[in-house]
């Protein structure tokens, strides 16, 4: 995965087409590769620590669902209800932050 800033992603397009239009001409400049390149792996590096946040993210959100169904089957009647409630949530959460990933993942 790759996580490019916008500064980033000006620089990257504008190097592409610098590049683009010289190999039109067939006198390539070396340079921007190697440029493009660093860019390319500072963003990639971004991107796994990013991803690895995402992932730890996500599995703090199944332990706190465990815990909220564990809470729920062991409450009181009275308190059910609120209990219920805190689980959805939790299911919730852990619903965002596994659609976080994948698209992490996919993009």
């Amino acid at each position: 995965m790759h996580s490019y800033t916008r500064a980033e992603s000006r620089e990257r397009g504008k190097l592409f087409r610098q590049g683009f239009r010289q190999s039109l001409a067939d006198c390539l400049d070396p340079d921007i590769k190697r440029r493009i390149e660093r860019i390319d792996q500072s963003a990639a590096e971004r991107g796994a620590l990013e991803l690895a946040a995402l992932h730890k993210v996500q599995a703090d959100a199944r332990q706190d669902l465990a815990a909220a169904k564990a809470v729920e089957r062991t409450t009181s009647r009275a308190e059910k209800a609120t209990a219920r409630e805190a689980r959805r949530q939790a299911e919730q959460r852990v619903r965002l932050a596994e659609r976080a990933v994948q698209k992490a993942e996919r993009g």
